[in-house]
């Protein structure tokens, strides 16, 4: 199973952030609690659905942790959310859910897929 399916797999018992953190458990130096206690505060995205999407969020902890980089990740970091955003339409949770709208753009676990596909993509 690849990664970004591995993802979507783990968004079933997961939150969205959660979920991102785990598909790239293999990678990171901490262990399963230590990612699920990380990503625990970012279901329903950051500020209960107002603020940005908890698999982006994921995505760009992610992205940090595997450059081992203190500080000049801003270029990778705005790619990154640039990918995810055309890929999904939003950023923001309550954006991607269609909450004001009625319209869904992109569900939690197709969420986590573009999170890793975007990923991915940065760091190749």
């Amino acid at each position: 199973m690849n990664r970004t399916e591995h993802g979507a797999q783990l968004k079933r018992a997961h939150n969205c952030c959660q979920a991102v953190l785990l598909a790239y458990e293999d990678l990171l130096p901490y262990d399963k609690e230590a990612l699920l206690i990380l990503g625990s505060t970012f279901g329903s995205g950051m500020g209960g659905m107002m603020g940005t999407c908890g698999a982006l969020v994921g995505a760009e902890m992610v992205l940090g942790l595997l450059s081992q980089k203190t500080a000049g990740m801003n270029g990778m970091s705005r790619r990154l959310f640039q990918r995810f955003e055309e890929k999904c339409g939003a950023s923001r949770c309550i954006d991607l859910k269609g909450v004001l709208t009625g319209r869904m753009l992109c569900s939690c676990e197709d969420c986590v897929k573009r999170a890793i596909e975007a990923v991915e993509a940065v760091r190749s």
